[in-house]
């Protein structure tokens, strides 16, 4: 009954832990010019987008660099997905320090291999932080043997209800496999409690600065409780890590949430990769209606369910139905575990749904009046009843007693006597869910993990033709390197920015606008300027430059009359312009000169010098191009 609240054991092809690290560059750019000083060069930058466009140009007096923009590189690996063990210097996180019980009854290996990430020296050396999104096993069941056994003293981050619960599954897990299943090379209880001094809590949407360059920012997942998605943000490039989430909310949680955050990368679960579920409510009807009829003919019902999450949605539903109908059938719990879980939603209950929220100071739906405690010997008792017993995966422990128990001799290995029923009641997203939180941040990329390869590719190929999302699912070992165009943001002088926009008309919404200034870098910052300001704060002294063109033109006319018709032409055509006459003979439109000259071989031909400066490139080719094309013939 229900659905795991752990990855299944099918799913054991999904890499034990992730990392990851965009590749940085440094050093000199392709040209050698280094930009770890202040520079100024001449740009056009698009106002309408916080981009910076560096454009070459004639009459810059600096190399023109070519910024080196760099990549978002992925590597999964077995059991590692993130950037090379000897890529020392980016940043990187732990994403989830696994264990996994079923694998290791194959390969005689319960935790990660972390020599993956480094074969000597300590693992604090090579990452910078480690994230937990919640406290199920198969998510943090390594964590202890990670930090103290291993070796590592970073931080490690998850949300206060994982900070509160995580220690009490680990001491659990500890004891069955020390004290019952007598294991050697495990965690200590100590560990369990030194690990947890490493742990950073953190709320819903704070963004936590991890160093200068890292920062984390946590979201509602839903699943169970405490659970969480995070952002982890590197400059402009980001990825987003959902760990187990539920777009679907329930009768104590909410649904998953994220906003349009974009992240170059979004690495989601694909646990029901291809399963559409069927309504909530017509579920909850099928499980209350199949309950109801085994025990009004006596019968006895086995709920499987794990200590937290759906055991807690399936009381409350019961509860309320048992309160409806006014049953008298006894309903029962594992020990101890309703006390727990009662403490820790009445700890957490902002994290619960808004019903619970708004109810709870009236009536605590935590506190069941038809869910007693479980005795062993209430299992031996005729007539009709309902258990919740833990684990969920009906592989040891008290449901696995039960189960036995009522499933008649276990020696009849085959004959089972009971009915069995499946209703889903999974707190992992559907397809339609994956798809949803896929269109909710709008990523560059996604990668699917947590899932079956058939599954996968199907969920793949949905994600690709209806969002038009590039999409992967690599096999362990597999690199997959995504390339990313990070933005630059760039202040502007607000004078420079008045003063651009008084030069003309203003620009239309989806139109860029150009700016003409000095692009100035200093403490890695980038500030837009004037030329003046740009001069004044770098203490240099200002250089004209100016470019001359000669244009060759057959005419008879004396040098004074020529630069007349030029005149009277140029007025005709630069209507918005100033074209001036001066006295000397030359003619000037805006800083551009013309002076009309006669070459002594010949007589017969006129030259036409034109020369602007560096800022009135655009007009002194255009003017340029315009007289090469000749004059035209003056009236007679």
């Amino acid at each position: 009954m229900g659905g795991p609240g752990r990855g299944e054991p099918l799913h054991r092809e999904a890499p034990l832990y992730w990392c990851w690290a965009p590749v940085q560059h440094s050093g000199p750019s392709e040209t050698g010019l280094q930009l770890s000083q202040p520079r100024h060069l001449s740009v056009r930058l698009e106002v309408s987008r916080p981009l910076c466009m560096l454009s070459s140009r004639p009459g810059v007096l600096c190399q023109p660099a070519r910024v080196a923009v760099p990549s978002l590189s992925l590597h999964v690996a077995t059991p590692f997905l993130g950037a090379p063990p000897w890529d020392v210097g980016c940043p990187r996180c732990c994403l989830e320090t696994t264990t996994q019980p079923e694998a290791s009854r194959r390969s005689q290996r319960r935790f990660p291999d972390f020599s993956y990430i480094t074969q000597s020296g300590r693992l604090t050396d090579f990452l910078d932080c480690v994230i937990i999104s919640h406290f199920h096993l198969d998510h943090c069941g390594a964590l202890p043997y990670f930090s103290e056994m291993v070796g590592y003293d970073g931080p490690i981050y998850m949300t206060h209800p994982t900070q509160a619960i995580c220690p009490i599954l680990l001491e659990d897990y500890r004891k069955i496999a020390v004290d019952k299943k007598g294991e050697a090379n495990f965690f200590t209880s100590q560990m369990i409690k030194d690990c947890m001094k490493k742990v950073v809590a953190v709320h819903l949407h704070q963004t936590v600065q991890v160093d200068d360059e890292l920062e984390i920012k946590a979201y509602y997942a839903g699943h169970v409780l405490g659970a969480a998605m995070f952002q982890i943000k590197v400059g402009s490039e980001s990825v987003v890590y959902t760990g187990d989430y539920n777009m679907t909310p329930d009768r104590h949680l909410g649904a998953a949430w994220i906003d349009k955050c974009r992240p170059n990368l979004l690495i989601t679960e694909s646990t029901y990769a291809t399963t559409i579920r069927d309504s909530k409510r017509c579920r909850e009807r099928d499980f209350l209606k199949k309950v109801h009829e085994t025990v009004e003919r006596g019968g006895k019902v086995l709920i499987p369910v794990f200590a937290l999450g759906r055991a807690q949605e399936l009381c409350i539903l019961l509860e309320t139905f048992w309160e409806r109908m006014n049953l008298k059938v006894p309903i029962y719990f594992s020990t101890g575990l309703t006390e727990k879980a009662n403490h820790y939603y009445k700890l957490f209950i902002p994290w619960t749904n808004q019903k619970i929220r708004k109810t709870f100071v009236q009536r605590n739906m935590f506190e069941f009046k038809h869910i007693k405690a479980f005795d062993r010997a209430f299992a031996d008792n005729p007539g009709p009843m309902v258990v919740f017993a833990t684990p969920g995966m009906l592989h040891a422990g008290q449901s696995l007693q039960i189960f036995r128990k009522w499933a008649g001799n276990e020696k009849n290995m085959l004959e089972v006597k009971m009915q069995v029923e499946y209703m889903s009641f999974s707190a992992h997203a559907d397809a339609k869910g994956i798809m949803q939180l896929v269109g909710q941040a709008e990523p560059e990329s996604v990668l699917l993990v947590h899932g079956e390869a058939k599954k996968m590719e199907f969920l793949k190929q949905k994600i690709e033709q209806e969002l038009r999302v590039s999409c992967s699912m690599p096999a362990n070992g597999e690199t997959v390197t995504l390339p990313t165009s990070p933005s630059i943001p760039v202040g502007i002088s607000l004078g420079l920015l008045k003063r651009e926009m008084a030069q003309g008309l203003v620009p239309e919404a989806k139109k860029p606008r150009l700016l003409h200034g000095a692009l100035i870098m200093k403490d890695s910052n980038f500030r837009l300027v004037s030329s003046e300001q740009a001069l004044k704060e770098l203490g240099l002294a200002e250089h004209q430059l100016r470019f001359t063109c000669r244009v060759h033109l057959h005419d008879t006319r004396k040098e004074q009359e020529m630069a007349l018709r030029v005149y009277s032409h140029l007025k005709s055509v630069l209507k918005d312009h100033c074209v001036q006459h001066l006295p000397d003979g030359s003619v000037t439109v805006e800083s551009i000169l013309i002076q009309a000259a006669a070459p002594s071989e010949d007589p017969s031909t006129k030259v036409l010098l034109v020369s602007w400066t560096y800022q009135d490139e655009e007009l002194g080719s255009f003017l340029t191009s315009l007289l090469k094309k000749g004059l035209p013939q003056a009236p007679s």
